[in-house]
């Protein structure tokens, strides 16, 4: 084989090995990234940022980033200017939208499951206290 060849197969090669680990994202990561643009980006805006006054910024929060019980709560139950999304969203869609948030915009949250929505979905809710009723 040519040498001129084995170069271009090589540049081929690192190409395509390339290229797939750009499309090889972890599915939540996409389908989260998805369901937040269209779901929650209106409100808490694409970049995260919320709206001051109105809805908080999710990015850098510690809500978010937290114990996942709580937004897992939040994303199923609404509270204040929030919409309930139990209806709406299967559990898979609230761990990937979950995962999502949790890892975008400075945030390092673990990434949730669709098993720790399922066990928040079964139980009742519980009403907030004063203190913590701000959405």
């Amino acid at each position: 084989m040519r040498p001129e060849a084995v170069v271009t197969m090589r540049r081929t090669l690192a190409l395509a090995l390339a290229l797939a680990g750009l499309c090889a994202q972890p599915a939540a990561a996409v389908d989260g990234q998805r369901l937040y643009q269209e779901a929650c980006a209106a409100c808490h805006r694409p970049n995260g940022a919320g709206i001051p006054g109105a809805f908080p910024t999710l990015a850098k929060s510690k809500f978010v980033q937290g114990d996942p019980k709580e937004p897992i709560g939040r994303v199923l139950h609404g509270r204040g200017g929030m919409p309930s999304f139990q209806n709406d969203l299967t559990d898979a869609d609230i761990a990937a939208v979950l995962t999502y948030v949790r890892a975008a915009w400075g945030n390092a949250g673990k990434p949730v499951t669709p098993a720790q929505v399922k066990v928040l979905r079964g139980l009742k809710r519980e009403t907030p206290k004063a203190g913590i009723l701000a959405h």
